[in-house]
């Protein structure tokens, strides 16, 4: 395999097409791995989350073919050591990994190690935060699902060259398995939710207010319908910190994106014309990814939120989705509505 460093965009965007088909048959086919997200996610250095950065992006080529992508870029890590890390890191984007065919993965980590490890300070550098760069001194690869085969590959080449390998749980990320009928996936839960469920849904039916639910499917009004959901974001106080300004810019870019390239499902409940509540998910690879909700607190009577998911779920049994991923985080609500755990994890390759 044939590897080059790309420093940014520019010449990378004519490979998007690329990209996203060798996406399509990776080991690990995720919605953060698609170019036009990663793209929109650089723009904003992940909506502020990395102001001192610099993209360091390793593809690999076999007989003119692109073979594998690192989607890496150069930042102190958290503890302040020159690092590469996967694009998307950390915040704001739940799943990633290497873009690469699992039949290919042993060969094109191997070669990866080696083209990093002979990348020194004139090749590839990381910001510091005082004056000049440093060479990078660990890989810092967080959001791997417990299931990627990366991990024990990267394992394995790491003690191979001497490198000291780690890897911890950071996250929790329930999913549900689908069944094809609402009635059937319903049948499979607990009792007692399953009666709250179906309480809190006819309460809100019956309750003489006219209920309807929707998701975007204008992209003239995406812009208006993401500044209402983000309004609803913000009647939380922890999202409400969360919503800077770049994160706010990040996320009419990303849902843009989404939309643009038909994987966007913003839904809304309506109670009286009102919002009452929204759900921002993916709706990729036949599944749904579930990446951010806001309910307007003056609904809360009505539980607008667990009524919309109801819908949701209702919907992606009817048209055969595969599974209803809540990805990363254990609120509780999350098991009360079937999410079977999985972990995701951070690794790290110390030189």
């Amino acid at each position: 395999m044939d590897f080059t460093l790309q420093r940014n965009f520019t010449e990378l965007d004519p490979l998007a097409a690329e990209w996203n088909a060798l996406l399509a048959e990776s080991s690990m086919h995720v919605p953060f791995l698609r170019y036009e997200y990663l793209r929109t996610w650089w723009e904003t250095r992940g909506g502020g989350e990395w102001p001192d950065s610099e993209l360091a992006v390793v593809l690999a080529r076999q007989d003119g073919r692109l073979a594998g992508v690192a989607p890496l870029f150069a930042a102190r890590n958290r503890e302040g050591a020159p690092a590469l890390l996967l694009l998307g890191s950390i915040e704001i984007s739940d799943y990633l990994d290497l873009i690469v065919r699992p039949q290919d993965l042993p060969a094109f980590l191997s070669g990866l190690l080696d083209f990093l490890g002979h990348c020194g300070p004139a090749g590839l550098s990381v910001p510091a935060a005082e004056a000049g760069s440093k060479p990078w001194q660990v890989l810092d690869w967080q959001n791997l699902l417990e299931s990627s085969p990366t991990l024990p590959l990267l394992k394995v080449e790491a003690e191979k060259h001497g490198w000291a390998f780690t890897q911890e749980q950071t996250y929790h990320a329930p999913s549900i398995p689908l069944k094809g009928d609402f009635e059937t996936y319903l049948s499979g839960i607990d009792k007692k939710q399953r009666h709250e469920i179906r309480r809190k849904m006819r309460r809100a039916e019956e309750s003489g207010l006219d209920l309807r639910w929707y998701w975007v499917t204008d992209e003239t009004t995406l812009a208006a319908e993401m500044e209402a959901f983000m309004a609803m974001m913000a009647e939380e106080p922890d999202k409400a910190n969360f919503l800077s300004e770049a994160m706010r810019r990040q996320m009419q870019l990303s849902s843009r994106a989404a939309f643009e390239n038909g994987w966007l499902q913003l839904a809304f409940l309506e109670v009286d014309g009102q919002k009452a509540a929204g759900y921002l998910n993916f709706d990729y690879l036949n599944r749904i990814w579930v990446y951010n909700s806001g309910i307007a607190r003056r609904f809360l009577e009505l539980s607008p939120g667990w009524v919309l998911l109801g819908y949701l779920l209702q919907w992606a049994n009817e048209n055969k989705r595969d599974e209803f991923d809540f990805m990363r985080g254990d609120e509780d609500y999350k098991y009360r509505f079937g999410g079977v755990d999985k972990l995701v994890l951070r690794a790290k390759v110390s030189r």
